[in-house]
């Protein structure tokens, strides 16, 4: 018994090193994940145009049970489960296995999976990786999330338009056209050539234009702004600089900004 214990306790050290150390294996790792979410999304999105083959069914017990597994080693090593358990990420990749490992309720659930790319890039030790990977996402990761909630929302929301119209609405074929009113109401075109019939069409097409509004003007507003660096000044917390800032401008305590030395 005291084998198998320290096996289990082996084991939870290793999932711990890989998700959440500090180490190159780690950083890796994560990159890893990362690069299998985008994947995911992009299967989904590619094979909303196909039809369902016993091929794509195999895939989609294949990702199914990476997802499973992701999810329990996740689960295994959290410091509060019960908090996990409750966090929106987890019931994200719930809904994304469950219409992984059960291809005829539809795999569109499997969009949800993209909420967890955003969980990822608010992580600290990713964010920090990046920023010390990379001058270019440190000069420019306001725009990056802002970019990517946007595309997070149009994904969903195309998603939850294309799941609910595709069986009653002969202008919802694909997830194209569920994209392409997405769009169009995000940007209040209206050309009226697909709509939402019913109060349930309504009611998505209300949430599309308020939020999808709010994230359009959110990366507007980034984009326009003068250009800052992310880092937590030691002495008052401030936390956006200027590019080339030496001093904080509340406090005047020196900074050491990681600088490749080009602030354009």
């Amino acid at each position: 018994m005291a084998t198998a214990a320290s096996r289990e306790t082996g084991l939870l050290a290793t999932l711990r090193h890989y998700y959440e150390s500090g180490t190159p294996e780690g950083h890796r790792f994560r990159y890893a994940l990362l690069a299998f979410d985008l994947l995911t999304v992009a299967f989904i999105v590619a094979t909303s145009f196909l039809p369902r083959t016993s091929t794509i069914v195999a895939i989609d017990y294949v990702l199914g049970l990476l997802l499973l597994a992701d999810l329990t080693a996740r689960l295994s090593i959290a410091r509060n489960r019960w908090r996990e358990l409750a966090h929106p990420a987890t019931w994200a990749d719930t809904a994304a296995i469950i219409s992984f490992l059960a291809p005829l309720l539809g795999g569109a659930g499997g969009f949800l999976r993209i909420l967890r790319t955003v969980r990822l890039l608010h992580t600290y030790q990713l964010l920090a990786r990046l920023r010390a990977d990379s001058p270019w996402f440190r000069r420019h990761e306001e725009v990056i999330l802002a970019t990517v909630h946007l595309g997070v929302f149009l994904f969903c929301m195309s998603a939850i338009v294309y799941e609910t119209q595709r069986l009653t609405n002969p202008q919802i074929a694909n997830y194209a056209d569920a994209l392409y009113f997405t769009v169009t109401a995000l940007t209040t075109t209206g050309f009226g050539d697909i709509t939402l019939p019913g109060t349930t069409g309504r009611l998505i097409s209300v949430v599309i234009m308020i939020l999808g509004v709010t994230l359009f003007l959110n990366l507007v507003r980034t984009l326009l702004q003068p250009s800052k660096v992310r880092f937590r000044c030691p002495q008052c917390a401030l936390l956006k600089h200027d590019l080339d800032a030496v001093h904080c401008k509340a406090c005047g305590h020196a900074l050491d900004i990681p600088n490749d030395g080009n602030t354009f």
